[in-house]
């Protein structure tokens, strides 16, 4: 029996109010909601979703691991990240130099995330 990701965890001062930003973003749901840890996933009996606990340090360096988001299209992925700034987060600098096929943002912790070109604008 191999394993399999349960859930990938992201520590949050607001796990509530994190939650619902990453399920605007996804497009997914909050299927479980505890004191300390909410869960969303892309619907109740996904194998997989994201799990929010709680921390009580703030965030103080670049993320070791990141989300890379993608879109259909070119048009699309502009549209995405108009949406995703308003639904809180923000453009940072992380030392691009404005010829990257990805665009930096990071969610209302902080937590960086790329929102890239289509896949198939990368094929060849």
């Amino acid at each position: 029996m191999a394993v399999a990701i349960h859930h990938i965890v992201i520590d949050a001062h607001d796990l509530p109010g994190l939650a619902r930003f990453w399920a605007a973003v996804l497009r997914w749901q909050v299927v479980s909601e505890r004191e300390r840890e909410v869960i969303i996933g892309p619907d109740r009996d996904a194998a997989w979703g994201i799990c929010f606990m709680p921390v009580t340090e703030p965030k103080q360096v670049k993320n070791r691991l990141h989300f890379d988001l993608n879109a259909d299209s070119a048009e699309d992925r502009l549209a995405e990240i108009d949406r995703i700034l308003a639904l809180g987060a923000q453009r940072i600098d992380i030392g691009q130099t404005g010829d990257e096929s990805w665009t930096v943002l990071a969610d209302p912790e902080g937590n960086e995330f790329c929102v890239v070109r289509p896949k198939h604008d990368l094929i060849g």
